[in-house]
């Protein structure tokens, strides 16, 4: 995987002028289900939007892991996946419930029996998501693709999951967005 990465926060000085507010890699970096599992680089949220620019940027306020944005927020991590091993492959409900429950949110997991994956899940939310580094494929209900290093997914509230197929790690940035299911979703 490229290594570790810097996240750059600007502001603004007494005088209105612009700066530099921190300089350093991310300082909430979360590993989940232990050695072998994606690791999060949770790099900043919004609690609102229009969000609030204030002249010295706060870190949110968050510990462990959250899946989801704030309400009416945004949120952008870094996701490095390993490659996909047959422990993921043979997850029954409990466990795909258990996987999501330590990203802070067991209700996103949509598990069914003769699923195309059991780490498939929804949130009411748009994420953009930009593969970096290597490749993943992207399962949905009725269908997958794989994708390269500068793809980009418009995630709109829809059941899915990632599979690392490859062999090797694959790195994907991600921007959500809070949202609302229309009628019917």
């Amino acid at each position: 995987m490229g290594g570790i990465f810097r996240r750059i926060v600007t502001g603004h000085d007494e005088a209105g002028e612009a700066v530099i507010l921190s300089d350093a890699p991310p300082t909430r970096v979360v590993e989940v289900g232990g050695p072998g599992g994606p690791t999060f680089f949770e790099i900043w949220s919004t609690g609102a939007a229009p969000a609030e620019i204030a002249r010295q940027a706060e870190e949110p306020a968050e510990s462990g892991l959250v899946l989801a944005p704030p309400t009416n927020g945004t949120r952008i991590r870094i996701i490095d996946f390993p490659p996909e091993g047959e422990e993921i492959r043979r997850l029954d409900e409990a466990g795909a419930h258990e996987k999501f429950g330590a990203m802070g949110s067991a209700t996103a997991s949509q598990f069914k029996a003769g699923a195309p994956h059991p780490l498939m899940h929804r949130t009411e939310t748009i994420d953009y998501g930009i593969v970096i580094e290597g490749e993943m494929t992207l399962v949905v209900d009725r269908g997958e693709t794989l994708l390269h290093a500068g793809d980009v997914v418009v995630q709109r509230g829809t059941n899915h999951a990632w599979a690392n197929r490859s062999g090797s790690n694959c790195r994907m940035a991600f921007v959500l967005i809070d949202g609302r299911f229309a009628d019917g979703l």
